[in-house]
């Protein structure tokens, strides 16, 4: 049986998420104990590792303080700027590419590296990535797993090649919205078990086929953590320091940046924000593929983070999920076809197979969620 939050509206069907006797999920209680953190204590510890960080850089004559996984987006521009310009040290920003990049992505990488900053851009052999996109998305619906192992593993081997042992990545998902915490000590450092469990569910290596060898993988798979111990890399989550807000991400980048872009066509499909998300054509069939097989969708996700910073109401909340959620992700969709080599009736053929039977029932040739927000 689905159920919501009684606080922000996510159900019962996300993955990993538990609701409490108060039918509160754990992304609204967690939220909850922020209020309580002594932010000012967590400021102190930060200065005190960027001091850490900045006798590292000095003792070994480093030309980078730490690294940055940056996709040109809100969130990681703005752990890049205020590490820049509040704390002093120079981030060296690593992006592994978009699948389809867009132009929105492109030009907004663009403008904050005119602040001063060098960028190094991974862009992993193009058929091993769009077979890898196919596969998973006939597979599990989600055609950025092996990206979301890319991600992960880049900016780890670039800090090894560069011999630089601090990472900077964003938020801690699985504590910000709601998920399963390894533990505590994964809220402020990067665990790979939680990585390879939560965010990808599989080791590249087993990626293995007769058109893809393990040297095609390299750019998907962790480095081993005899290199990790060597150098001694940790890689540290910005908002265990830091209270985390996407809306608040935005409007520090706007205001430090002004020539930021937003969604070109205005509104995101499948949303009511035109400021996230916007690097890569296929995310808004990544996020229509989480309403298919969940039951909620990009409308969901965004205002139960505005929610949980007060920046929404629920009511306001359930208006804008009734209305975005089930929205088809049709800009870009041509072309997201071709990436896939797919054709349309083989897409609605895999997409069904990808609803959830307790979430959707057919009525009338038509698919209709079996509940209501």
């Amino acid at each position: 049986m689905i159920k919501f939050c009684s606080k922000c509206i996510m159900p019962n069907s996300r993955p990993r998420i538990q609701f409490n006797k108060k039918q509160v999920c754990n992304a609204c209680s967690n939220s909850e104990k922020k209020s309580k953190i002594n932010w000012q204590n967590r400021k102190k510890e930060f200065s005190f590792l960027v001091d850490k960080i900045k006798e590292f850089s000095k003792k070994n004559s480093l030309e980078y303080d730490c690294i940055v996984p940056w996709s040109g987006g809100k969130d990681s521009s703005s752990i890049a700027l205020k590490l820049k310009l509040d704390y002093g040290l120079n981030p060296l920003l690593v992006t592994f590419s978009p699948l389809i990049m867009n132009v929105v992505g492109q030009d907004n990488r663009i403008e904050l590296q005119k602040i001063g900053f060098d960028n190094i851009f991974i862009s992993p052999n193009q058929k091993v990535a769009r077979l890898l996109a196919r596969r998973f998305f006939i597979e599990r619906g989600n055609p950025k797993v092996a990206w979301d192992a890319g991600v992960n593993s880049s900016p780890m081997r670039v800090a090894i090649q560069y011999k630089i042992p601090y990472i900077f990545y964003a938020e801690h998902g699985e504590s910000e919205y709601g998920g399963l915490v390894l533990n505590e000590e994964s809220l402020k450092k990067r665990d790979l078990r939680e990585v390879i469990e939560h965010q990808i569910g599989d080791y590249p290596e087993n990626w293995i086929s007769k058109e893809i060898e393990k040297k095609d993988l390299y750019n998907y798979i962790y480095p081993s953590d005899k290199e990790i111990n060597q150098l001694g890399v940790t890689a540290y989550y910005y908002s265990y320091f830091f209270k985390w807000s996407m809306l608040e991400n935005y409007n520090y980048v706007k205001e430090k940046m002004p020539s930021f872009k937003e969604n070109i066509t205005g509104r995101t499909k499948g949303t009511f924000t035109d400021f996230d998300s916007l690097d890569d054509k296929i995310d808004c069939l990544y996020y229509y593929m989480q309403f298919i097989k969940f039951g909620f969708g990009r409308a969901t996700r965004d205002s139960c983070r505005m929610i949980q910073n007060n920046q929404m109401t629920r009511e306001k909340a359930i208006q804008l999920a009734r209305r975005y959620d089930n929205e088809f992700p049709i800009d870009n969709f041509k072309e997201v076809l071709d990436y896939l080599s797919l054709k349309d009736d083989q897409f609605e053929e895999i997409v069904d197979k990808h609803r959830n039977n307790e979430i959707w029932k057919q009525h009338k040739n038509r698919w209709e969620l079996n509940f209501k927000i």
